[in-house]
């Protein structure tokens, strides 16, 4: 599949909540780096997501691929609707590393956590 394809397909995933679509994108060990939630294992992040969430509406504005095309940038706008109804709206980083078989190694999401955490705590808790 093509990286950029793979990771738009990522977000799609992500719109649809479908969290074992989204943990099949991913190598088996893959990890993701979070600014609130630190290392975790891909199912058990995107589970905590869920958990923790009603909708997500990701906006892609650009796919940016690596020099050497082992890595991919995204650009995007996340409207995050929690589970109390509280909306957050705030632009981020994904940043996707490639493994074989057309998979990603792994994701590290960098956004201010600033206005995020001084607006809704840490909600999942």
């Amino acid at each position: 599949m093509d990286k950029v394809a793979l990771v738009k397909r990522y977000f799609d995933l992500l719109t649809a909540s479908d969290i074992d679509g989204i943990v099949r994108l991913f190598e088996v060990d893959a990890i993701v780096t979070s600014p609130f939630l630190g290392n975790m294992a891909v199912p058990e992040f995107f589970q905590k997501l869920a958990d923790a969430s009603t909708a997500s509406r990701p906006t892609v504005f650009d796919v940016l691929l690596g020099e050497a095309g082992h890595s991919a940038a995204a650009h995007f706008e996340y409207d995050w609707t929690l589970n109390n109804g509280e909306r957050i709206v705030f632009r981020g980083i994904d940043y996707f590393t490639f493994g074989g078989n057309d998979k990603f190694a792994s994701m590290s999401i960098f956004y201010d956590t600033h206005p995020i955490r001084e607006g809704v705590g840490h909600k999942y808790a």
